[in-house]
């Protein structure tokens, strides 16, 4: 099992979702930016790390959501979402494809990666 952190980055009423790349596991799939806690590292500290170096922007955490297990072939995810808010930085994307700020009630219109859908889900029933 790896854990996984994940932001739903809110920039004013809009949500910023990334792209994975061609090279990446589950090419073109889109996402709620994050990624493996490390070793002696919280959620926390994990989530902002995570955003720095993949979007080059600086968040405040808001609030967790509901973890979500998920098993793709040979590999479980405990992926774990916060809400978060931009706080400053211009995004430079390090690992993806692209990024978009889309409004929540169109978020289901992306190919999401499968382990993300229960967190658009939790958002569209009014967590946000």
């Amino acid at each position: 099992m790896i854990n996984v952190v994940c932001a739903i980055i809110m920039v004013g009423d809009k949500i910023l979702v990334t792209q994975r790349s061609e090279k990446m596991k589950l090419p073109l799939k889109w996402e709620f930016p994050g990624g493996k806690i490390e070793q002696n590292e919280s959620d926390i500290d994990c989530i902002e790390r995570e955003i720095k170096e993949k979007l080059n922007i600086k968040i405040k955490v808001l609030k967790k959501l509901t973890n979500n297990i998920h098993s793709y072939i040979g590999l479980h995810v405990n992926l774990i979402p916060y809400i978060v808010e931009y706080v400053s930085g211009e995004i430079i994307l390090t690992e993806h494809k692209s990024f978009n700020l889309v409004e929540k009630e169109n978020l289901l219109k992306l190919d999401w990666a499968e382990a993300d859908l229960p967190i658009v889900r939790e958002l569209l029933n009014g967590e946000i």
